[in-house]
């Protein structure tokens, strides 16, 4: 598309509303030009109270609000300076329990100083606070470059906007090519227990500080070098993979539902890294990307492969180069899997930081894997001196590994550059992908038919805004707000229709969103939006996941346009998504639980000791006399309450869950509001007051045949006396077996398979209007469903399976062909206790956000809602 996008102020405005009057979406803000010749109106940031900005410029304030940062602007709060741009941190308490001590490496604590001290040597080091993490860590982004006046960054920050949305005028631009400084970002730490790359960026950063060679000078001249010197501080003190939250960083990166992985996304949008590595442990001998088969498809693969396997080049000759030996140190020879591995290390989904780069413009990214093993068991069992030994090695590794890349980059740089403008030059203008071969990639030994991933590009996406005759009508409003706005924080463009029009057969109405795919973010915008593909029959293993369309995941209604005139559409760019808040002005109000804020605001209501009902359809019905509450919750969670003359049934009530789940399903069922208690074998044996709970939701860490005889008991009474079971996957589904409660047997399928799958949902209130999609991981399915026992989901027929990776195993079973037709979520009653039990991973880390309210409608319904009398609570205490 070529828009320009100069950097504009965040506009804060004021939704009005009053008492029962409708929330109405705020006036947008001011327009810009438009370089196209499509005539297309830009619409400014209709922000208000409890609205984030989503705009890129506004990202990093809205990562450190989100982490509760304060004192300090964080990225972007340094606008109208050069470099260096000195910043006094303030050093936290001394943590003579920080993990890192244990290996002689740099406690967090630790930090703070040394970055003050290096800024004090020279000119050349400047420190920005990127954001905050979750446990409340500051994130620190080190920037070594020349110095630059305020004139000179000003004039950088002009070049690199023009590479990304002028790409082909930015690539007959000389003064870019001479002028323009690469940036090279150097993520480390994002498993915190990964520790040995933020001791090597300090020790590079210090040594570039000094050099006074004029190799360094120049490279520091033509170049600008970013450091996240730790991207997980939670982790790196607690000795954890995981951040404060429980949540793998290096998998967060197509939600980004954690501060740190939002902090490095903000990193890509305003910095553009043309290169990046991710210095990670342990795989001996070290593990340097690129990777093996199956590759992204929405990659411009051909310039991806040609740059980061040159620099893997670089690399392992100096890895190999420090002269350690596996006789002597314990140290295998490099290893770079494109070259010397089959499959099983690929780089299909955009999750990992290295996989995710690449949408934003960088060319050669990496993940680094050093070699000497210091974390879990090792770390408890060897000898200090051993460890430290280890440790130190592999500091000597990352080192090895950052200083070849920036000897490549700034070998390459001129390269490097065009080849960053020809990925953007080929999103905004439409081109086709580049199949790699050894003639289209020349250099490359071993290219095959097995490396080729190409997609074919829609020509754009269409998010409806509601109902148009003989066209798409949008499922749910909150969630095409929520998924727009994703979009946008991720830097892709999308434009909003100011009237209504027809394109690729369809009408749709006026306010309608379009993803032009004629964009230079065109791949970023399809791999969060696109179907994925079924690769099951490529390779035999994945690393990780191979399916996560938002598109079909997250709720919204989402159409693929292949052809189309879009010139003619009359729509503006957005900066955020318009509010869909919205109060009926009379009668009772209809809550639909189609989406996790509308679970949320319900939470939020029962609260307050709202009375609502519960509708045969899931959804929540609220009295009139409610309305102020309404107006507030519509408000706060931009959601919809609509007039209704449904009486409703049964009364919903505040839902106290005890939960047995992963770090993932604990931070989702939060963000739905419910009251969590975290459970397992061990709290259960400790002794717990099962007044506390009105369901008990496992999936994870409870084994009733572990209980000990109390405990057991305590919980037989809870399921005796009404507590409900949600189940999900095979400990769900063995506590419901071990409990005797309903009458189904379980089914697993290939514990290797995840991905998108097509279900059909028979309604009710756990799965009426549920989207026609689901999330599978390590899939399961129910048979011999027993009297009484219901259906709530199936998988699809034929082959359920619509992007991903699923096989039967080698007995010809557990595969999709198998799961089609069954039972995907079941519900029954047991006794006393109700229960519903999923063969779907509804809640996969904070991912399928579309799926949550099944969840959340299952809680609801098989909680007891606090209508047991005092005296039988008493009963469930031990």
């Amino acid at each position: 598309m070529g828009i320009s996008r100069p950097s504009r102020p965040v506009l804060l405005t004021t939704a009005a509303t009053a008492g029962a009057l409708a929330l109405t979406a705020l006036a947008p803000g001011s327009a810009t030009a438009d370089p196209t010749p499509r005539p297309v109106v830009r619409e400014g940031s209709p922000l208000g109270p409890d609205r984030a900005a989503t705009a890129p410029e506004a990202a990093a304030e809205r990562a450190l609000g989100d982490a509760g940062a304060t004192g300090g602007t964080g990225l972007g709060g340094d606008k109208g300076r050069g470099y260096p741009r000195e910043r006094k941190l303030t050093a936290p308490p001394e943590n003579p329990a920080d993990k890192s001590i244990k290996l002689g490496l740099m406690p967090y604590h630790g930090i703070a100083p040394k970055l003050n001290a290096l800024q004090r040597l020279g000119d050349r080091v400047s420190v920005e606070i990127a954001g905050r993490s979750a446990g409340g860590h500051q994130l620190y982004l080190v920037t070594v470059t020349a110095p630059e006046s305020a004139r000179e960054t000003a004039r950088q920050e002009r070049m690199r906007e023009r590479i990304e949305n002028f790409p082909a005028a930015a690539a007959k631009d000389r003064t870019i090519k001479s002028s323009y400084k690469t940036p090279v970002f150097v993520n480390n730490n994002i498993h915190g227990n990964e520790w040995e790359g933020t001791d090597a960026a300090l020790k590079l950063i210090e040594k570039l500080a000094k050099a006074k060679d004029r190799k360094s000078r120049s490279l520091l001249a033509h170049n600008r070098l970013y450091f996240n010197v730790t991207t997980n501080p939670d982790g790196r003190v607690a000795g954890t993979r995981a951040n404060a939250n429980g949540f793998d960083l290096n998998r967060d990166f197509v939600t980004a539902s954690q501060p740190e992985t939002r902090a490095v996304r903000h990193i890509a949008i305003t910095k553009q890294p043309a290169v990046m590595i991710d210095l990670h442990g342990y795989v001996n001998g070290t593990l340097i990307e690129p990777t093996t088969p199956p590759h992204g498809e929405n990659y411009e693969y051909d310039l991806f492969l040609k740059n980061s396997y040159a620099n893997a080049l670089g690399m392992e000759a100096a890895v190999n180069g420090l002269g350690y030996t596996e006789a002597k140190d314990g140290v295998k020879p490099a290893v770079i899997p494109f070259r010397d591995q089959e499959e099983g290390w690929d780089d299909w989904p955009p999750i990992f930081t290295p996989q995710y780069m690449p949408f934003h413009g960088a060319v050669a990214t990496h993940t680094i894997e050093f070699p000497m093993q210091v974390n879990n068991n090792a770390y408890d069992t060897q000898p200090v001196a051993e460890l430290r030994r280890r440790a130190a090695v592999n500091v000597d590794i990352a080192g090895a590994a950052m200083r070849a890349t920036l000897d490549w980059t700034d070998r390459h740089r001129a390269s490097v550059i065009a080849d960053q403008i020809e990925v953007f030059r080929r999103g905004a203008t439409g081109a086709e992908q580049v199949p790699v071969s050894e003639e289209t990639v020349p250099g490359v030994p071993g290219i095959g038919p097995e490396d080729v991933y190409t997609t074919e590009f829609p020509r754009a996406y269409v998010i409806p805004a509601g109902g148009a005759k003989g066209g798409g009508e949008q499922r749910s409003g909150s969630a095409a707000a929520r998924l727009v706005d994703h979009l946008i924080a991720n830097d892709v463009r999308v434009e909003r229709a100011r009237h209504g029009f027809r394109l690729g057969g369809r009408a749709y109405p006026k306010g309608s969103y379009v993803v032009d795919m004629h964009q230079p973010k065109r791949g970023l915008a399809n791999v969060l939006l696109a179907d994925g593909r079924d690769i099951s029959d490529k390779v035999s293993t994945m690393y990780d996941i191979s399916g996560w369309s938002l598109g079909r995941l997250w709720g919204a209604s989402v159409d693929s346009v292949k052809s189309g005139d879009l010139d003619a559409l009359h729509t503006r760019e957005v900066r955020a998504a318009s509010r869909v808040g919205y109060v009926a002005p009379r009668g009772d109000l209809r809550l639909r639980l189609d989406d996790p804020r509308e679970i949320a605001a319900l939470n939020a209501l029962l609260a307050e000791g709202i009375s609502v009902l519960h509708d045969r359809d899931g959804s929540a019905v609220v009295p009139s006399s409610a309305r102020r509450a309404a107006t507030a919750a519509a408000k706060k969670y931009d959601v919809a309450f609509d007039a209704t003359k449904a009486e409703g049934g049964a009364a919903l009530h505040r839902t106290r869950v005890a939960a047995a789940v992963t770090p993932g399903e604990l931070f989702a069922l939060r963000e739905m509001n419910f009251d969590v208690v975290p459970v397992s074998t061990t709290v259960l044996n400790s002794g717990f007051d099962w007044t506390k709970a009105d369901v008990l939701f496992v999936s994870a860490g409870l084994d009733r045949g572990k209980l000990n005889p109390a405990a057991r008991a305590g919980l037989d009474r809870f399921l005796a006396g009404g507590g409900g079971l949600v189940g999900r996957g095979a400990a769900g589904t063995a506590l419901n077996a071990d409990a005797g409660l309903l009458a189904v047997q379980a089914v697993e399928g290939n514990g290797d398979a995840n991905g998108v799958v097509r279900v059909a949902n028979a309604g009710g209130t756990v799965t009426g209007g549920a989207p026609d999609h689901s999330f599978v991981y390590s899939p399961s399915w129910f048979t011999d469903l027993g009297p009484g026992v219901r259906a709530e989901q199936r998988y699809g027929s034929g082959n359920p399976l619509v992007s991903g990776h699923w096989r039967a195993l080698e007995d010809g079973t557990g595969g999709p062909a198998d799961a089609a037709g069954r039972a995907s979520v079941v519900s029954g009653s047991a006794a006393a206790a109700k229960v519903v039990l999923f063969g779907t991973e509804p809640l996969f880390r904070d991912h399928p956000k579309g799926v949550f309210p099944q969840v959340g409608r299952a809680l609801l319904s098989v909680g007891r809602g606090g209508e047991i009398r005092a005296g039988a609570r008493r009963l469930l205490k031990y």
